[in-house]
């Protein structure tokens, strides 16, 4: 199938896109190769997969891999690295729920496998899937304080932090998918979660896919991306695609925000360890 690559040249082509997915996942489009036209397309000169890791606490079809694909998603990855390495450096990671409880198991997950980086994510409080869009469980916004989510969101993403599970926290204010916003001033929380992340040494990313949900913003928010640069937390960049189209969809709006809060470099893994540290 062919896909048109919407998305402007990336400036000074040298940025990496580590958020991208695969068909794997169940709800995601395109081959790995065609993932990594796109991004040689619009100029980028490396990308990383990180498709959603096996769910630990419950299966998930349509939505991870299960544990049986993992063999073909490593596969998948391993024969792009060898055909297109001429032409672009293609990195393998993956994407990992934070599921308290489930460390012993997630660990073993993500060493079993020579991974370039793991990001790491939390998409459940109290068991419940706070960005599934499904309208039953977007339900459950209307029984929820929005403010006690948020609350509860940073303390987990504390948590994700302090295992030493992850090498990124992905999209650090995805409450705010569906437009839920705070109504009290949340500084003294995000600044506790950023200090957490430099401590441990995590990296965020800036995630472009926030641009096309309800939310209508990238992740995190701005002011949210000015504490994190503050504290010296450092950066990477995901589109989050699920689509070809994706890759690197609106990188250039991402390094300008990055840019706007202080930010002056962006960082790509290998092997779990920071690989080159790239100036914008």
């Amino acid at each position: 199938m062919d896909y048109f690559v919407s998305n402007a040249i990336i400036p000074s082509m040298i940025y990496a896109d580590y958020h991208m997915h695969t068909p794997l996942c169940g709800h995601a489009i395109g081959t790995p190769e065609e993932y990594v036209k796109a991004g040689i397309k619009v100029g980028l000169k490396e990308v990383g997969f990180s498709d959603h890791a096996p769910m630990l606490h419950q299966r998930m079809p349509g939505v991870t891999m299960t544990f049986d694909e993992l063999p073909q998603y490593h596969q998948m990855i391993e024969d792009v690295q060898k055909r297109f390495n001429s032409q672009i450096t293609v990195k393998i990671g993956i994407e990992a729920d934070f599921i308290p409880g489930y460390e012993t198991k997630t660990k073993a997950l993500i060493n079993s496998y020579n991974y370039d980086y793991i990001i790491g994510s939390v998409h459940f409080i109290d068991n419940w899937a706070f960005d599934d869009p499904n309208p039953t469980v977007k339900e459950y916004w209307k029984i929820y304080d929005v403010n006690d989510v948020y609350r509860k969101y940073y303390k987990l993403l504390q948590q994700s932090a302090k295992s030493g599970l992850f090498d990124i926290i992905g999209h650090c204010d995805l409450p705010k998918k569906f437009g839920a916003r705070p109504t009290v001033d949340l500084t003294r929380e995000i600044k506790a979660t950023a200090k957490t992340f430099k401590d441990c040494g995590v990296a965020i990313e800036i995630n472009t896919a926030g641009l096309y949900k309800p939310i209508g913003e990238m992740y995190p928010a701005p002011n949210c991306l000015k504490i994190y640069q503050e504290a010296g937390v450092p950066l990477t960049l995901g589109s989050d695609a699920h689509s070809p189209n994706d890759v690197g969809r609106d990188f250039d709006k991402a390094i300008a925000l990055a840019k706007s809060v202080g930010y002056s470099e962006v960082l790509t893994f290998k092997q779990r360890k920071i690989d080159q540290r790239i100036k914008m």
